[in-house]
């Protein structure tokens, strides 16, 4: 048996064991992807708990349902651009929220409204009342990231406490609330609350497949040219 030909043959098995090893890997990922919007799902049906009340963990914290109650400062509402809803361009609208016995203020997503080049939008059009009482679920806030744009009335496209504090200049909490009280049809005058975060597969074990249908392959067409060689060389000898 030539050596070149056992050597033709390891490879595509090396190969293979790398394949099943990296589907493996991707079937796992499926597997704590669903636990965790198991985990997400429980959260959002969950009563609503006090703000203050959320654990210190970011990571224990994104889906949980919560309460708060304050004054929304308008003159500090940030836009977020490049939304999208249904298919059509809008913003979203941050507007920080004011409690008592705290300078530290707490980032709402009020809702998305449209906006043609999903940039600029009439802020006072979509006000709502001063003092408030809501509900929503929670989501982390990064800490830092990309740097905001230098023109302070320019809209945000990233999200990160960093940016938001620079441009509030106030502390601003590690947690932002996804406004879902009175998620009813409303008036025109008021943003289109946000649904639930999508808690879809991902793509984990489409991958998984094709590493599998890779390694397949390898073992298959190693296989195949193993045999060629080994025929090539009974007809040489």
């Amino acid at each position: 048996m030539r050596p070149k030909a056992v050597l033709g043959l390891l490879i595509p098995l090396a190969f293979a064991a790398l394949f099943v090893r990296l589907g493996v890997w991707q079937f796992s990922r499926h597997e704590e992807r669903k636990a965790w919007n198991a985990a997400i799902a429980t959260r959002l049906a969950e009563a609503p708990a006090p703000f203050d009340a959320l654990p210190a963990d970011s990571g224990a914290v994104r889906g949980r349902r919560v309460s708060l109650a304050g004054r929304f400062r308008y003159d500090l509402e940030q836009v977020q651009a490049g939304r999208v809803s249904e298919g059509s361009p809008g913003v979203h609208l941050l507007t920080p929220l004011e409690r008592a016995g705290t300078d530290t203020l707490v980032v709402v997503v009020r809702g998305w409204v449209y906006s043609p080049d999903a940039r600029q939008v009439d802020r006072a059009r979509w006000r709502e009342a001063d003092s408030v009482a809501l509900a929503g679920y929670a989501l982390p806030l990064p800490a830092d990231g990309a740097a905001p744009p230098a023109d302070s009335a320019a809209p945000l496209r990233v999200l990160t406490r960093a940016a938001l504090q620079s441009r509030l200049g106030r502390p601003v909490s590690p947690v932002q609330v996804v406004m879902t009280s009175d998620s009813a049809a409303r008036a025109d005058s008021v943003p289109r609350r946000l649904g639930p975060p999508e808690l879809g597969p991902g793509s984990h074990l489409s991958y998984a497949i094709q590493w599998f249908a890779f390694a397949t392959i390898a073992v298959a067409g190693g296989l195949l040219l193993f045999r060629r060689a080994l025929a090539a060389g009974r007809a040489a000898s």
